[in-house]
């Protein structure tokens, strides 16, 4: 079974830049769609952007395009975000999440999902 373990977030002020990662251990992205969401205090838990198993497909929300890009590493196993401009209401505990088949944005769909990292923008 796919265990998906988050790194980085943090703490950053209005207009910076933080980078998340995401590793694989007990077994290989290769074959998974991923994506990244994110839920803040009193609210649902939102898509953000996902990639699908080749690279050659992405899809990012329209809060984040242009701003936010994901991509992964299949031979590291890892899959990141990179986050851009940030902005005070980018705050939320951002997660990874992995499943089969086509890339979409609907959380219900996807099978494994990471432990959560905070990410709190300064204004």
């Amino acid at each position: 079974q796919v265990q998906l373990v988050q790194s980085g977030g943090g703490l950053v002020q209005a207009g910076g830049s933080l980078r998340l990662s995401c590793a694989a251990s007990g077994g290989t992205l290769t074959s998974y769609t991923m994506g990244w969401f994110r839920q803040a205090p009193s609210k649902e838990r939102e898509f953000v952007a996902a990639i699908n198993w080749s690279a050659d497909s992405t899809y990012h929300a329209d809060s984040v395009k242009g701003r936010f890009t994901i991509s992964r590493d299949n031979a590291k196993n890892t899959l990141y975000l990179q986050m851009n401009s940030l902005k005070a209401e980018d705050t939320a505990v951002y997660f990874c999440a992995a499943k089969i088949g086509y890339l979409n944005d609907y959380p219900n769909d996807y099978e494994y999902w990471g432990q959560g990292t905070q990410v709190t923008v300064s204004s």
